[in-house]
């Protein structure tokens, strides 16, 4: 007698490369401002792959707007520049003592709007890196579809910052 029973695969999620408290050891943000949740994929100086879960408790859909919540897009765009952060801080040994920060947003788009109960999948690339300064591509999903992407650019600055150090900042 044959047996003839079927078998069904189950996707089961991959386990995260980065939890929460991985990502407090990496980036300074806290809660209401750290906007990812956990990092899925990792490739080191290449890529990275960020979830954020939008819940209706987020303080920003108090005002943005009451009757109807949608995530403010220079805030996904934050959580592009975060995601990409949680990457290249991995390869800063003194990252205690510095600080990531925009220096630039280009080509920013807002494809559909991000509302409580969405999963933003964040997928930044890095586009060219020193050790000092990056330029990354960046765009999150929900589900299959774009909701928002950008290309930002970061540089490191010290996190004890003098007048020389901000004037700096301001030439670039």
């Amino acid at each position: 007698m044959m047996n003839t029973t079927q078998t069904t695969e189950v996707e089961t999620p991959s386990k995260p490369v980065m939890e929460i408290g991985d990502i407090f050891k990496i980036l300074p943000h806290r809660y209401p401002f750290l906007l990812i949740d956990r990092v899925v994929e990792l490739e080191r100086k290449k890529r990275i792959v960020a979830i954020k879960n939008v819940t209706f408790n987020e303080p920003y859909f108090q005002g943005h707007f009451p009757d109807k919540p949608i995530m403010p897009g220079v805030l996904i765009v934050e959580a592009i520049a975060q995601a990409g952060g949680a990457l290249l801080m991995t390869e800063v040994p003194n990252r205690d003592e510095l600080l990531m920060v925009f220096t630039g947003i280009e080509r920013a788009r807002f494809r559909r709007p991000v509302v409580p109960g969405d999963q933003l999948r964040i997928e930044v690339e890095v586009l060219a890196w020193r050790m000092t300064a990056a330029r990354l591509q960046g765009k999150a999903y929900v589900g299959d579809k774009v909701a928002a992407e950008a290309l930002v650019t970061c540089r490191l600055v010290p996190r004890v910052m003098g007048a020389a150090n901000a004037e700096s900042l301001e030439e670039t």
